[in-house]
């Protein structure tokens, strides 16, 4: 009788073991969320935000593999101009002081083809939450570095109206055209290490 419970409760663990959640977290040091907007419609201005933090919660599930968290600071812009990324922290438009982060979070993620997802989720932004979809591509292999630590790696891309988030602010020029554009191009570069 003893065996019998013995191995009853070793096949209750090796399975549930296997729809345990596994989580990966963000590695801010080796992470960063970066973007493009026209400006004054000839050319673009390109940047990035160097805080990035999250995770990615696989949980064995075909119809939703997994639940993205990223989060990133608003102050950690750089542009390569310091005037213009004082600008852009100001109420003009991030307004880092009152909205220090940027969050996003999954509602659903659907398998497009192999090691490619469509994920919808919430952008959070400016005091404004709004759905966003984007594209990830990664996340099927692993490495493990030098210090015995599983990683993996994804890419994020997707589009963001700023209008939709409340930042407006815009001049118009002699030419007629407006200064910024209002549709960023966004992409994610994510390095993930296994908790």
């Amino acid at each position: 009788m003893t065996k019998i419970i013995a191995i009853t409760i070793g096949i209750f663990f090796a399975l549930t073991s296997s729809t345990i959640a596994a989580t990966w977290k963000i590695d801010p040091d080796h992470s960063e969320a970066n973007f493009g907007i026209k400006h004054m419609a000839i050319s673009k201005v390109k940047g990035s935000f160097s805080n990035v933090t999250g995770k990615v919660t696989f949980n064995n599930s075909k119809t939703n593999p997994f639940l993205l968290e990223i989060t990133i600071e608003s102050a950690s812009i750089d542009t390569g101009v310091e005037k213009r990324d004082t600008h852009l922290k100001s109420p003009d438009f991030f307004n880092v002081n009152k909205y220090p982060a940027i969050h996003f979070i999954s509602k659903k993620v659907t398998s497009i083809r192999q090691g490619i997802y469509e994920i919808i989720g919430d952008l959070s932004m400016h005091g404004v939450t709004k759905e966003l979809v984007l594209t990830l591509e990664g996340l099927e292999g692993e490495v493990k570095d030098p210090w015995g630590n599983l990683r993996k790696g994804a890419h994020i891309t997707g589009k963001i109206n700023r209008k939709d988030y409340g930042i407006v602010y815009n001049v118009v020029l002699e030419s007629g055209n407006i200064l910024i554009g209002e549709i960023a191009d966004i992409s994610v570069d994510l390095e993930l290490l296994k908790n």
